[in-house]
């Protein structure tokens, strides 16, 4: 009963802690460019004034436009319980968890994607195509990374693979599960709609992808799928350090232990934030035609660490 309640707080913790991540690279872009930028307290008051504010709702919208951001914050939400965040252990974890993890995200940008084009906007419909376009791409090298580690780990599921990390040395993760890492990084950007591939903060029909999907939305709609958002992009944060930088991790619900975890989680989130800032900072966005390139180069990083494993063998 105690694991089941750490396990809810745990997921709690990361949908509190999403929006403070986003502040942290938004920080970090005003400070490249000589301005102060928000105040941490600015991104939940911001969530909390669309959460109060009223719906502006086009009369053509179907009940798709309705259930949308509640499908997409439950998948989302859904998702990030499996996720292990200080302590091995998630809360609906189970072997193979990774393909269903996959594909919960995929429920919800289905959704998003369908809802764009209820309404019948212009905008609705390209940012639904570019969004299907984009993320056809981007699950297949997610799905290969998780199995080249999967492979190494003897197991599908998030819990055992990062378990078999954290038990293990440094040195265990060599070239092969480096290139998966190259992929996640590059899915990572692509799933959260940053540069190169996708800018958060523009509404310039040429280029905008995902916040041509959400123009029709307003008040409470609105604020959960900014939030939904922000829990996507911290749960690919803590994918990457779960499984990459899998050290301090609580094996058991040791104060200490989790204290220990709590601090070296942050650590890790926050520094792996500051290399997607710095990524966004020191590049362009994409042309819409050149971002598919990019996702290649995900799903060939993806296919030879999988392929490297096979070759050597498992346990290497």
């Amino acid at each position: 009963m105690l694991a089941i309640l750490l396990s809810v707080i745990q997921l709690l913790f990361l949908a509190i802690l999403a929006p403070a991540l986003s502040w942290f690279i938004k920080k970090m872009k005003a400070a490249s460019q000589n301005r102060v930028g928000p105040s941490l307290i600015q991104v939940y008051s911001d969530l909390l004034k669309l959460f109060r504010k009223n719906m502006v709702i086009s009369e053509t919208a179907s009940w798709i436009f309705h259930a949308m951001p509640f499908v997409l914050f439950v998948s989302t939400f859904a998702a990030a319980s499996m996720l292990p965040v200080l302590g091995i252990r998630s809360l609906f974890g189970f072997t193979g968890d990774v393909i269903l993890f996959v594909y919960l995200l995929a429920l919800g940008r289905f959704f998003l994607a369908l809802a764009a084009l209820d309404t019948g906007t212009t905008f609705g419909g390209m940012g639904s195509s570019r969004e299907m376009t984009l993320s056809s791409l981007a699950e297949p090298a997610l799905l290969l990374a998780f199995f080249s580690l999967g492979f190494c780990a003897h197991t599908l599921s998030l819990e055992g693979i990062v378990s078999y990390f954290a038990s293990g040395s440094p040195t265990q993760m060599l070239f092969f599960t480096s290139l998966a890492f190259g992929a996640l990084l590059i899915v990572t950007i692509a799933e959260s709609g940053r540069i190169p591939v996708d800018n958060p903060a523009t509404h310039l029909e040429l280029t905008m992808v995902h916040e041509a999907m959400i123009l029709e939305y307003s008040g409470r709609y609105l604020a959960l799928i900014e939030w939904s958002h922000q829990i996507k992009q911290l749960v690919f944060l803590t994918l990457l350090s779960d499984l990459f930088f899998p050290w301090g991790i609580a094996g058991s619900w040791d104060p200490l232990a989790f204290g220990l975890s709590l601090v070296l989680y942050l650590a890790k989130v926050f520094f792996l934030a500051f290399v997607i800032g710095w990524i966004e900072i020191h590049s362009a966005k994409l042309r819409l035609f050149r971002v598919p390139d990019l996702l290649a180069v995900a799903f060939v990083l993806a296919i030879l660490s999988l392929l490297g494993q096979l070759m050597i063998g498992r346990g290497v």
